[in-house]
């Protein structure tokens, strides 16, 4: 029997019902190292399982992201994309050209993020960092 996948995991702790669709689904979106959009769920999970419709790949994602196992992103290219929820923040970078997603940490942008709200009397509870940018070098952004 392979392995339960991070988000089966998380799926089965709050009592979700898992079909092997739901498992398929689970798995692909747990091996993901982009941000697939449902088109791209559902073209990784039918080569999978074939009998996965695009519709049940709507459905799982939904209930995924209302169960707070994904989080929804709109980086600005018209399709929703999806990803993990961690309890480790990132924050992104976009590449508008080829729409690659490069996730990143930075003690200093955080200390000024935390630095600003104290400059105007608030306490930071969550933030969203997102930035979008074009290759300076085309041949060195793809690494």
């Amino acid at each position: 029997m392979p392995q339960v996948s991070r988000i089966e995991q998380q799926c089965i702790d709050k009592g979700m019902k898992m079909t092997a669709q739901r498992r398929v689904i689970a798995r692909v979106l747990s091996d993901a190292s982009d941000h697939p959009d449902v088109e791209q769920v559902y073209q990784r999970s039918s080569t999978i399982d074939p009998r996965i419709s695009i519709a049940t790949v709507y459905r799982t994602v939904r209930l995924f992201e209302e169960a707070e196992i994904l989080k929804r992103h709109d980086f600005g290219d018209g399709r929703s994309r999806y990803e993990e929820i961690t309890d480790e923040h990132h924050d992104h970078l976009i590449d508008i050209q080829t729409g690659r997603v490069i996730e990143f940490q930075n003690t200093e942008i955080e200390a000024l993020q935390e630095k600003m709200a104290a400059q105007f009397g608030f306490q930071l509870i969550g933030h969203k960092l997102e930035l979008y940018g074009v290759a300076l070098n085309p041949k060195k952004s793809k690494s």
